[in-house]
């Protein structure tokens, strides 16, 4: 008799993503409308020097007509506006943009700073304009970070043979419709292979089209596929300029750039609410979040640091296994099919950081 009153079905992939986000709105969202032609010098609207201005506060109407300031809102009257900096990663003018609550709603703003097609962003980085898998931005930025956005570049069909159960890829997804690779394993079968590189958004497998599927969608398919036979992959990869170095195709060591900011405050984008500015997590919650992607990585083929982020907001406050589980089955993260062993490794970490067994040192690693 299982441990948990819902069994699970175990998913097993090659695949991980950007989560959803917000902020305080000034523009009207946009989504579903046309948008206009991509300009020869994507020139974009936004002045590159505007600086952060101050809100206005509230006013209200007296007897006599006279608008007097709203006096019990300090929080409101002492709130600046927030507005950041962003850049098309293979070269343009820098614009401005703000406004936005979420991934799909920055990604508008983008496209409306420089009059491309929404759909035409693959994903952004943050504080660099390389493909760096490290730096791809999901659900927090912090207020001083500059937004690099890489746009779609060259398609390419590559038939592929399927030698091993395992591919060896690692799948993210951008939060709004595309998934694309994060990681290839060294010495898996794509990695033999040239012309697949991490940054590549995967559009099709055979005439199945990808686009709206989530990073967990798109790896179980890729698992699915039968081993020896032969698929046929589409890939659009990122728009490249002469100075655009890309990453390593495998990531062999942990780097700080891929932690969650600490020490700095971040804008919190949310998908099921308005955005918040709050600090950074410390450094224990940072860990117990990667350790957590981690698994993910492992159990699914995904890399999700928003995921995993959910996953410990969730569990923080629960007492023990079983309403650890509960919550999970009651949740949205029932739809990954989470197995009763995965629960209780995701418990395990999570309980090692409320129990103190889990122990930073101070050369960043954890010890337990």
């Amino acid at each position: 008799m299982p441990f948990f009153s819902k069994k699970k079905n175990k998913d097993s992939a090659d695949g991980h993503g950007v989560g959803e986000d917000k902020h305080d709105s000034s523009y009207k969202d946009g989504a579903g409308s046309g948008y206009g032609a991509a300009l020869p010098n994507s020139e974009p609207k936004s002045s590159p020097t505007r600086p952060h201005t101050q809100a206005q506060p509230p006013r209200t109407q007296q007897s006599n007509g006279t608008p007097q300031p709203n006096e019990g809102n300090h929080q409101e009257t002492s709130r600046q506006r927030l507005v950041f900096h962003v850049q098309q990663a293979q070269g343009s003018p820098t614009g401005i943009i703000s406004g936005f609550t979420n991934v799909k709603e920055l990604y508008q703003k983008i496209s409306e700073c420089y009059d491309f097609v929404v759909s035409d962003i693959l994903y952004c980085t943050l504080n660099t304009h390389k493909i760096d898998m490290s730096r791809l931005l999901g659900g927090q930025i912090g207020l001083d970070d500059f937004i690099f956005v890489h746009r779609k570049g060259q398609a390419k069909e590559i038939e592929i043979t399927k030698t091993d159960e395992a591919l060896g890829l690692t799948i993210t997804d951008n939060g709004a419709g595309y998934a694309f690779i994060k990681r290839i394993k060294e010495g898996s079968t794509m990695d033999a292979i040239t012309h697949v590189c991490v940054g590549d958004h995967i559009e099709k497998i055979n005439d199945k089209s990808l686009i709206g599927a989530r990073h967990f969608e798109v790896a179980r398919m890729l698992k699915e596929i039968p081993k020896f036979s032969t698929f046929t992959l589409r890939l659009v990869e990122p728009r490249k300029a002469g100075f655009t170095e890309i990453g390593p195709r495998s990531n062999p060591g942990k780097s700080k750039s891929g932690k969650l900011g600490t020490g700095k405050e971040t804008l919190r984008l949310r998908s099921n609410g308005p955005a918040k500015v709050e600090q950074a997590p410390d450094e224990l919650v940072v860990m117990a979040i990667e350790k957590i992607n981690s698994l993910l990585e492992s159990f699914m083929g995904i890399n999700d640091i928003e995921l995993a982020q959910t996953i410990w907001e969730l569990g923080i406050n629960k007492e023990n296994t079983h309403d650890f589980a509960f919550a999970v089955d009651e949740s949205d993260l029932a739809a990954f099919g989470f197995t009763d062993d995965f629960i209780f490794d995701l418990w395990g970490v999570i309980g090692d950081v409320k129990s103190g067994r889990l122990i930073p040192d101070q050369g960043g690693s954890a010890n337990f």
